[in-house]
């Protein structure tokens, strides 16, 4: 989907102020009413917007230590990796890559002790032939999609 500036005013405003009205969103975006909410409809129908949910920080929950772990896997096994990651909680996500491993994961534990089960525990899949853990100090940049957004939307 190609965004203009309408719908980058939209985006903008509702990942400044998640919890504003469509109201206040087409007096902010200076159009109707029914104008934002067939874009926010347009949005989500097309992926753009996935979801109305809440950001949650998973050390701010409790769950501040954050690994990344890359595996090797079998010929074969990404649907057997898949089932088996999917079964444990502190993976946060996994992704299918291209190049000296085959599955990029984020995890989250409480503690570096709780790390090692969960790594012990993702090296117990049969499927999984190596992993390879790094475990974050910090974060340097944040989640961000709006400066991507910006460079490809045409103007309104």
């Amino acid at each position: 989907m190609k965004l203009d500036g309408l719908d980058l005013i939209l985006l903008e405003t509702l990942h400044a102020h998640p919890r504003v009205g469509d109201l206040e969103l087409s007096r902010v975006a200076g159009v109707a009413r029914a104008t934002v909410q067939s874009r926010l409809r347009k949005l989500a129908e097309a992926g753009v917007i996935r979801d109305w949910a809440p950001t949650i920080d998973p050390a701010a929950a409790g769950h501040t230590v954050q690994a990344f772990v890359t595996l090797e896997i079998s010929q074969g096994a990404l649907e057997d990796v898949r089932r088996d990651l999917a079964e444990i909680p502190e993976v946060l996500e996994a992704y299918v890559t291209t190049g000296s491993f085959d599955v990029f994961c984020k995890v989250a534990t409480g503690s570096h002790a709780k790390l090692q089960e969960v790594l012990v525990r993702i090296d117990q899949s049969h499927a999984v032939v190596r992993s390879t853990s790094v475990v974050t100090l910090s974060t340097l940049i944040e989640p961000r999609t709006l400066d991507l957004l910006r460079t490809g939307a045409t103007p309104r």
